[in-house]
């Protein structure tokens, strides 16, 4: 423990750990977002009645699910935004939002197949519009039907946001590998590393069980009413 208070505290390597973290948080909550809206726009067009469309998204989605992250990326950086003066940050946020999109239109589109019809054609007989059935009874089953497999996508992006270090961009680990080379110490730092990286992926499973409790309670309530 002592030599864990003089490489962290001591030295001030902390505040250094601190600001790659919060880099990575904020890379990786931004990239969830976009990711998410973008995913759904995709999946939107996955499911066109238009082939044209359709098919487009579904190439969109197998050439991104299928090019590695860092190769992505990479050429964002050195190619895409090579003569630009767009910061390595958002150049990042960008292409995970990419990548991620694909993920999460295929999750989307699998949790809409999978959700009950006939309920939405009953509330359809019922007086509802196409646009009410769906928001109303479609979207909250889908939402269920997808939580699960969303959650495991979201903490995989964050691990995956580990490789933006190759564009130059001080995020967390970029932080414990140089901490590792300068304190000589690669196992404690190492260690810490992969704690905060845990920390973070039992955070996000933390909010989707609050929601989830929050939604079931609510749920609930509603029928306690009746």
């Amino acid at each position: 423990m002592n030599k864990i208070y003089e490489l962290l505290i001591e030295s001030g390597m902390w505040k250094s750990v601190l600001s790659g973290l919060l880099v990575t948080l904020k890379i990786s909550a931004l990239s969830v977002l976009f990711g998410t809206i973008l995913g759904a726009g995709i999946c939107r067009l996955r499911m066109s009645r238009f082939r044209v469309l359709s098919r487009a998204a579904g190439f969109y989605i197998a050439v991104l699910r299928g090019m590695p992250v860092l190769m992505l990326l990479m050429m964002m950086y050195y190619v895409v935004f090579a003569r630009s003066d767009m910061e390595a940050d958002i150049i990042a946020v960008i292409t995970f939002s990419l990548n991620s999109s694909a993920y999460f239109a295929e999750l989307m589109r699998s949790a809409l197949l999978a959700s009950d019809k006939g309920q939405a054609e009953a509330a359809r007989t019922l007086g509802f519009s196409r646009i009410q059935a769906f928001f109303l009874v479609t979207l909250p089953q889908a939402v269920d039907i997808a939580r699960p497999v969303y959650e495991s996508t979201v903490v995989n992006l964050i691990q995956w946001t580990s490789v933006v270090g190759y564009v130059t961009i001080t995020d967390l680990t970029r932080v414990i590998n140089t901490a590792s080379s300068r304190t000589m110490q690669p196992v404690i730092m190492i260690c810490l590393g992969m704690l905060l990286y845990l920390g973070i992926a039992y955070l996000v499973k933390a909010i989707f069980c609050f929601t989830g409790k929050k939604k079931t309670n609510r749920l609930k309530g509603v029928k306690n009413e009746e």
